[in-house]
């Protein structure tokens, strides 16, 4: 039997919660489709490559599911990997070209799940990648939006009056690898997202269609952010407060008021600003950073992606610390020179890579002596371990506990009723 890909994820986790009770002999083979290159994605090879796997699933007596990303899941009894290499094999006859179907291992393309030792890390996957799903179809369902215009920028900044920017502001933690299975929360970056405030405002203008009105509205939106930690429920904050700003944002009053009134002495503040900021006003740069260290705090240049780090003369600018953008096309390089050079330059402690989405992204950067990372993939490991502990975790999804730890105010995060929990750091 196989399922569609629209219910994949539901009738999926139907069927993990039956085998719940008895899972000895269970197993999922999960077959990475998505991971494929484009071009070998077309609907026909993947129907293809189903009709190959369906083999698989009279042999084990089990289901297939079609995931919403494309991805296929076996459940069943008795999944062999010589049943699975074979399956890979003839895949691999069709598909000269693809990495990860040729690369050392078959692993990361059709990977086994052993019942019981794997069951709740699996659950949590397919639950994590439902909840995902659910956000993605929110955002489709968005209004048209029509760029913003110069006559309308001053009515948009006029109605930030009315925006409760604590209930909207969240937060993210970048967490530090000790060891294999140890963690530490590194920093945590806290931001006001633009999908949410163009909620609050009029949902039928796009806010980033002009750089420099936008950047005419974040400076505005800047002091609001700050002054907004003075309202905030949070009660214990990390260290290192990572926060993006403009670099103007620095030497305003509301920048000074929370380092001198807010911040704890042992705590220091990491300011991350836009590589496009940067470029535009190099003299403005290096004078926000001599504030900041003046201070004892960090700049960090952020969105950098790993093509553009070969246009950065990192000696020159010299920041304190760099967050590279991870993209998947990154697990096939094993020997990016550059990378390793900046990686030495500035610091195991001071390259971030963030937009983690997969195990493959945390296993490369370690493989670069990375060890701070940033994502889906560390808030997922956040939430796992928050609900492991917590004695209401029963009562409240990985996506509402997700939503909840992310945010400083509110009365979504009031729901919690462990809200304490909530503030724990690793």
């Amino acid at each position: 039997m196989v399922t569609s890909a629209n219910s994949g994820e539901k009738y999926l986790l139907d069927a993990l919660d039956r085998v719940a009770r008895n899972p000895l002999d269970y197993s999922v083979l999960y077959v990475n489709i998505s991971k494929l290159r484009p071009k070998n994605r077309h609907p026909e090879f993947v129907k293809i490559f189903a009709r190959m796997f369906d083999s698989i699933v009279g042999v084990v007596r089990g289901q297939m599911f079609v995931l919403s990303n494309g991805d296929f899941a076996i459940l069943g009894k008795n999944i062999t990997g010589s049943t699975v290499d074979e399956a890979v094999k003839k895949i691999r006859l069709g598909l000269s070209s693809d990495p990860i179907i040729h690369g050392k291992s078959t692993r990361d393309f059709a990977k086994i799940y052993y019942f019981p030792e794997d069951y709740t890390s699996f659950y949590v996957k397919i639950q994590n990648m439902q909840d995902e799903e659910r956000e993605n179809m929110d955002e489709l369902a968005e209004l048209p939006k029509r760029p913003i215009t110069a006559d309308e920028i001053d009515d948009v900044i006029a109605q930030l009056d009315t925006v409760d920017i604590p209930e909207i502001i969240k937060r993210q933690s970048a967490l530090k690898v000790l060891a294999p299975g140890k963690f530490q929360v590194a920093f945590q970056e806290f931001f006001v997202a633009v999908k949410d405030l163009s909620r609050q405002l009029d949902e039928s203008l796009d806010l980033l269609a002009s750089r420099w009105l936008f950047l005419y509205l974040t400076q505005t939106l800047d002091k609001k952010t700050l002054n907004a930690f003075f309202y905030s429920d949070i009660a214990n904050w990390p260290q290192q407060i990572s926060l993006n700003l403009n670099l103007s944002s620095v030497f305003s009053h509301e920048f000074v008021h929370l380092a001198k009134n807010f911040l704890q002495p042992e705590q220091k503040l990491i300011v991350e600003v836009q590589l496009m900021d940067v470029f535009n006003n190099l003299p403005l740069y290096f004078k926000v950073k001599d504030i900041l260290h003046a201070g004892g705090h960090k700049l960090l240049i952020d969105s950098v992606s790993p093509s553009s780090l070969k246009m950065l003369k990192l000696d020159r600018l010299a920041p304190d610390m760099v967050k590279v953008f991870w993209e998947p096309l990154l697990a096939y390089d094993d020997n990016n020179v550059l990378f390793r050079k900046v990686v030495d330059d500035l610091g195991e402690d001071n390259v971030v890579l963030a937009k983690c989405d997969t195990n493959e992204a945390l296993k490369w950067g370690l493989e670069y002596k990375i060890n701070t990372f940033q994502g889906p993939i560390v808030d997922r490991l956040e939430v796992a371990l928050l609900q492991k502990s917590c004695p209401d975790a029963a009562h409240c999804s990985a996506y509402d506990c997700l939503h909840r730890k992310k945010l400083l105010w509110g009365s979504f995060r009031d729901e919690c009723t462990q809200k304490e929990m909530l503030e724990e750091l690793l």
